[in-house]
């Protein structure tokens, strides 16, 4: 028959697309039973569900510990603290003689005797070496007879000049003049001679060297038999009695020492230190060196090789309380010098002013008040950088 599906059991109602049966009529829904629920199905979903509670959770922990942000920076720090500050000036020197002099002949020749050695200890005037004086001799002995000439000259000449003096109103008075005037000249040549003879006389003396001070011979530089010239540096005589520090202060300094300072100096090879004093400063600085020439003396006689190293602590300043702070610890800004102090585990850069000097520690005159907490050493620290608080 048309309209029916031959292939469909009979008794079992069909629907179309459009919900209809065969005869047009509107059919309810068919509702087919689900099928049973096995073991296995039941697990799996058990398992489903716990793999996105374990996912909840750790997404949760992520968000909460935000490991993408910024790790807490261990960093050490310390409470700014008033307390007594001593402001050194740590320099090295060397120990000089306060009197030394470097010895060379006035004149030239060979060295006939040397008679001292080094370490003699010598007073002024003392013989040190001979040079050959043969030609300065010959030199001395021609002044001499031109002296003697001279003097018989000056003595015919006043004869003269007296005898025609006695002759009175009978001799012209050219005559006079003349013998006069030959008087005079006679006399003027005695004096030349005479001068010639001291500068002979002068000259022969400096062929024999002699101590200029009393003191000890440093160096000897020859030996008998050398021929020296004026440029010939022959031994080096210094007082033992007064040693000094000599050393050099940089130029960023000079306007801060001053005679007077006292200074801890301590010479090489020895543990103890000796108390001394700034003695002398100049008052030019070294332009090739960008130095400042400084001695220093000690309060109590030292004995102790000339040239010896010594290293000298010049206390420039002393304050009764201050507050400092380590070199490491400042960082450039904007206004100058900062440091960072922590404030609620968070580093907040703070500008100050220090002393600028050459020490570990510096003294901060501005920006720090007691009790802050400073970390000290800033090298990759940010302003507002989660910090944490310990040895790095």
């Amino acid at each position: 028959m048309a309209g029916i599906d031959t292939q469909k059991p009979v008794g079992l109602a069909t629907q179309d697309e459009r919900g209809l049966s065969p005869d047009g009529a509107m059919q309810l829904p068919i509702v087919r039973p689900a099928p049973p629920v096995t073991k296995e199905a039941a697990g799996h979903k058990g398992w489903l569900w716990a793999g996105g509670v374990a996912l909840l959770v750790a997404s949760a922990t992520i968000v909460y510990w935000q490991p993408w942000g910024s790790t807490p920076v261990p960093v050490a720090t310390e409470v700014a603290q008033l307390a007594p500050v001593t402001r050194v000036l740590a320099v090295n020197g060397r120990l000089a003689a306060l009197q030394s002099v470097d010895l060379r002949p006035q004149v030239s020749g060979p060295l006939i005797a040397v008679t001292v050695a080094e370490g003699d200890i010598l007073r002024a005037g003392d013989e040190l070496a001979r040079i050959d004086p043969a030609a300065q001799l010959a030199i001395s002995r021609q002044a001499i007879a031109g002296l003697d000439a001279a003097l018989v000259a000056q003595a015919q000449a006043q004869a003269t000049l007296a005898r025609t003096a006695a002759l009175g109103a009978n001799v012209s008075r050219a005559v006079l003049d003349a013998a006069t005037s030959s008087a005079q000249s006679a006399a003027q040549d005695v004096a030349r001679a005479t001068a010639l003879v001291d500068q002979a006389q002068i000259q022969l003396a400096n062929f024999t060297l002699r101590a200029p001070i009393s003191g000890t011979v440093l160096a000897l530089h020859v030996e008998t038999g050398q021929t020296v010239d004026p440029s010939t540096r022959l031994l080096t005589i210094a007082d033992l009695t007064g040693l000094v520090v000599e050393t050099d202060v940089d130029e960023a300094y000079a306007t801060q020492i001053r005679a007077g300072l006292p200074a801890v100096l301590r010479l090489a090879g020895e543990a103890t230190t000796r108390n001394g004093r700034v003695s002398f400063v100049s008052q030019r600085v070294d332009a090739a060196t960008g130095g400042l020439a400084v001695q220093l003396e000690f309060t109590q006689a030292v004995t102790a090789p000339v040239g010896l190293t010594v290293t000298a602590n010049i206390i420039v300043d002393q304050l009764a309380a201050a507050l400092t702070v380590p070199r490491a610890a400042l960082v450039p800004t904007d206004a100058g010098t900062g440091v960072f102090v922590v404030t609620d585990g968070m580093p907040q850069s703070r500008a100050v002013k220090v002393i600028d000097w050459p020490a570990a520690r510096l003294v901060v005159t501005d920006g720090l008040v007691p009790g802050d907490r400073v970390i000290t050493d800033a090298t990759g620290i940010s302003h507002g950088q989660a910090v944490r608080m310990g040895q790095p």
